[in-house]
Formats: C-alpha cells, structure tokens, sequence
C-alpha cells in the first residue's frame, strides 16, 4: 500500500515540475512564418510533441501564447465551467478564444504560426520565446524588450504588490 502511496507521490511531483517550463530564447522568422524552435525549448516540452499545440492571442499583450494541449485543457475545464447565459462570460469566451489554432512542431523542429498570428503579435524578423510558467510566450523582439525594460512600471514595486503577501512554506522565503 505505502508503495502505491509512494509512487502517486513521485508522479504528482514529476508532472507538476514538468509542467513549469524555464527560459528566453531568442530565434528568427523565416518568409513562411515559420520558428524554428530553440533546442532547449523543445527538449522541455518532448513530452507534449505528439499531443500538440494550441496558439493564441494574448489577452494582456501583444505577444502569442503557446498551450502545450495538457495546459490547453486544463484553461478549457475552467471555462467550460462559466455560466454561459451571463452575457459578460460569452463575450470573454468569445475574445479569448477568438484566433486560436491548433499548431504542431514539424519533423524539422518549426512551428508555423499563422498569418493573422503573425499580424496581431506584430512578428517580423527576431522572434523571443519567453517561458511563462507553462506555457511559451511568443513575442517579436523589440516589443519584448521594450515590455520588460521596465519603462512604464517600478518592478521592485509590482513584485511587492503582487508577490509581498505570499508565504505559503513558513520559511521566511516567499
């Protein structure tokens, strides 16, 4: 029995930190619209390759989000529990949900964003891939550095703001 115990733990654990993916990568845009995506990158998601992917607008930024399809589901269980005889809740559905695709890494390792994609993140040449816990964030490159130079906001400030009152571990460290 302590067995089973034991092993449901090591499964919880293993797939709640694979599902946190770590790094920036930067990488270029061919004429197709497609990215080649950054080794690293790619070795963190392996286990998603087959699944695929969901591609979105963001709601917060002009940038792209990357779903691996286990993350992609989990949002879809959450939705699917609002109310939709409230008008407000079809009409977020509606824009969150608006130019979704369903995109996949091909044998060479690309991913082929679509052109109205491509239009609404403003891609054109140099192409960041930011990690965002689960999910990839796609941007092009001169709007993300400009969104994290920290031009429009204090982020000593946002991150008390956000993060001061967090302390789930009773360490001292948030």
């Amino acid at each position: 029995m302590w067995y089973f115990f034991l092993y449901f733990c090591c499964i919880t654990i293993v797939k709640y930190f694979l599902n946190t993916i770590v790094g920036t990568y930067e990488c270029k845009v061919d004429a197709k619209g497609r990215l080649m995506m950054p080794a690293p990158l790619k070795k963190q998601l392996a286990s998603s390759l087959q699944d695929g992917f969901v591609l979105k607008r963001s709601v917060f930024q002009p940038c792209l989000e990357l779903y691996p399809m286990d993350e992609w589901n989990l949002m879809m269980q959450k939705i699917n529990k609002l109310n939709r005889f409230v008008k407000k809740n079809n009409d977020f559905i509606r824009r969150f949900t608006a130019g979704v695709k369903m995109v996949e890494i091909d044998a060479l390792g690309r991913l082929l964003v679509p052109k109205d994609l491509v239009a609404f993140s403003n891609i054109s040449k140099d192409v960041v891939f930011s990690s965002a816990v689960n999910i990839v964030e796609i941007w092009d490159k001169d709007l993300y550095e400009k969104s994290i130079s920290g031009e429009d906001m204090d982020f000593a400030d946002l991150a008390e703001e956000v993060m001061g009152n967090i302390n789930d571990d009773d360490n001292g460290i948030s």
